[in-house]
């Protein structure tokens, strides 16, 4: 239950922050509002109720910055780039390849032999994105749009791969807090917090209808589409296995999509659709083969 309630709200990101950028903000401003109040929320959250969790030692720090800056800021940057030309559904299904990318890296990186199972995912999560992005029309989605999702999902493949290295010694709710603490920092360097405009964060935006301020949408985003988001599935890894969680994870485009179309009017064609539902099926089977490969006995021979 956890996991899904997670899905949700991070579901909700691109849908919160669309409005914003159509009154004024840019992806990098709405992006550094984000990270940033998330990054304050965690930090005095968790230094209030476990405060041995933010303890790390001196060796974590590069993977802590490589984390920050790849897995908090990259993903963020290039999400809301996409959000920003490309429908929310599409951007959200662009950086959910993300479990492919991770195969591709065990394979051709580390040099693992994957199962079949996982190459036909793999086979069929490109084969939906191909679909989702109508590449035989000439790519008819913006193509810089397109090249950003693609580019989040190479920093929520390395989102992935550091997280499972700095794990190994620092605290899930420590990595991410002291992570969006990087990437805070380092997207206030390309959107410092002085450049956003005032008059923008007062004034109204267009919700489904209703007229919200830019503002309480930057914090609905920060709060419950980060901070509590990041939370409840840190927790959820606590009562089912990881390779669960992240399958139930997958909910979280068909949530972006459901609200996009609700509230922005957004709508996928009957291709794109159907190609959504092969790339979820391909990274579903990418997300059960890992799970199967790694809880298969190692051979000492």
């Amino acid at each position: 239950m956890l996991i899904l309630v997670a899905s949700f709200w991070f579901g909700t990101s691109g849908v919160l922050a669309k409005p914003a950028m159509d009154a004024g903000l840019s992806p990098q401003q709405v992006a550094m509002v984000r990270i940033t109040l998330a990054a304050v929320v965690l930090l005095v959250s968790v230094g209030l109720a476990r405060p041995a969790l933010l303890r790390i030692r001196r060796s974590d720090v590069r993977v802590l910055i490589g984390y920050g800056l790849v897995g908090v800021a990259g993903v963020q940057l290039l999400y809301f780039a996409a959000v920003s030309r490309i429908p929310i559904g599409i951007a959200m299904l662009l950086e959910f390849t993300s479990p492919v990318l991770v195969a591709l890296w065990v394979r051709f990186v580390r040099r693992t032999i994957l199962p079949a199972r996982m190459w036909v995912g793999t086979v069929l999560a490109l084969t939906g994105l191909a679909m989702v992005a109508q590449v035989w029309d000439g790519l008819r989605l913006d193509t810089v749009g397109v090249l950003a999702g693609v580019g989040a999902a190479l920093c929520s493949a390395g989102y992935f791969l550091l997280g499972e290295h700095g794990t190994t010694t620092i605290s899930p709710v420590g990595l991410v807090t002291w992570g969006m603490v990087v990437g805070s920092v380092a997207i206030a360097v390309i959107a410092p917090p002085w450049t956003l405009p005032v008059d923008r964060l007062v004034a109204d935006a267009d919700l489904g209808g209703l007229d919200v301020p830019v503002w309480v949408l930057l914090v609905a985003c920060a709060v419950m589409s980060t901070a509590v988001a990041y939370l409840l599935s840190i927790t959820a890894l606590r009562h089912m296995p990881a390779n669960v969680v992240s399958v139930l994870a997958l909910s979280e485009p068909v949530v972006a999509t459901s609200l996009a179309w609700l509230l922005l009017g957004q709508t996928l064609t009957a291709v794109q659709v159907a190609g959504a539902a092969v790339l979820l099926g391909g990274a579903t089977l990418v997300q059960l083969a890992e799970a199967r490969r790694e809880a298969s006995p190692v051979d000492a021979g």
